[in-house]
């Protein structure tokens, strides 16, 4: 077990040190994921020109989705496109070389772009307060620890998900159309472009047994220190997670038996 902790840190150093080759382009990523502050406004202006009562006020919306900001930056996925090019160039052979399992060198990658990216979402959040300086607010120690264990299993879950689409690389050239089907659908359940309390009653008790809304919603709402229901949350988190790991070791081990590193 610490031969392959020490593997994993040693990966994980690695990708930092190479995301900080290219610090510009981080700064480029975490700005082009600024869609959380375009629906700020609109959903401010809304609850200020509207008659109808929101059940959020202007100060609640602006933390909302400064926590969705925070939250997508930090469960941020792009291992499909990433898995794709490998099978699609036949880089992937060398990995299979290695005496680790190739999900784990993806994985590493993108905790070590994460590090990178905490500097500047810092200063973002710095930023967003003396801008919006009513905002301001500090979770609690409980309520930042919930949020911090759920953000690592939507990440997780997040993560698997992904990898399991990707594995369809091993028969197309274009898995990652799957993910642009299903990130459709995460961005209107997971209360990325409004909050899950806004969504007619019927329309929320669908989301609730799909892996979305967990994947920001209640998280958001763990960080704001609003009730959610935590067990029923994770035990959804988990069974989805066991799922398509499942179904991420079937495709795998299906694909490398046609795996022939095509274009190497």
């Amino acid at each position: 077990m610490n031969a392959f902790l020490g593997k994993l840190r040693t990966y994980v150093v690695v990708s930092y040190a190479e995301m900080l080759e290219y610090r510009a382009e981080v700064v480029l990523w975490v700005l082009s994921s600024i869609m959380p502050f375009l629906m700020m406004g609109v959903w401010m202006q809304a609850s200020q020109g509207t008659q109808a009562d929101l059940g959020l006020t202007p100060t609640e919306f602006a933390r909302y989705f400064l926590c969705v900001f925070l939250i997508r930056q930090v469960t941020l996925v792009w291992v499909i496109y990433e898995v794709e090019r490998h099978v699609v160039e036949g880089s992937l052979s060398p990995r299979l070389l290695q005496p680790i399992d190739p999900f784990w060198r993806f994985f590493c990658d993108h905790l070590g772009e994460r590090l990178a990216r905490l500097p500047f979402l810092v200063i973002l959040t710095a930023l967003f307060f003396v801008l919006y300086p009513a905002a301001l607010w500090c979770p609690s120690l409980r309520s930042g620890l919930l949020a911090a264990l759920c953000l690592a299993a939507a990440f997780v879950l997040r993560f698997i998900m992904q990898y399991a689409f990707a594995m369809v690389a091993f028969w197309s050239e274009r898995a990652s159309a799957i993910e642009d089907f299903w990130f459709f659908m995460y961005l209107f359940l997971s209360g990325y472009l409004a909050p899950l309390s806004l969504f007619p009653e019927g329309v929320r008790r669908v989301a609730e047994w799909t892996p979305f809304p967990y994947l920001i919603y209640m998280p958001a709402q763990l960080l704001l220190g609003r009730p959610v229901d935590l067990g029923r949350g994770l035990a959804v988190m988990a069974v989805w997670t066991l799922v398509f790991f499942g179904l991420y070791r079937l495709l795998w081990r299906a694909g490398l038996r046609r795996y022939s590193g095509m274009g190497a």
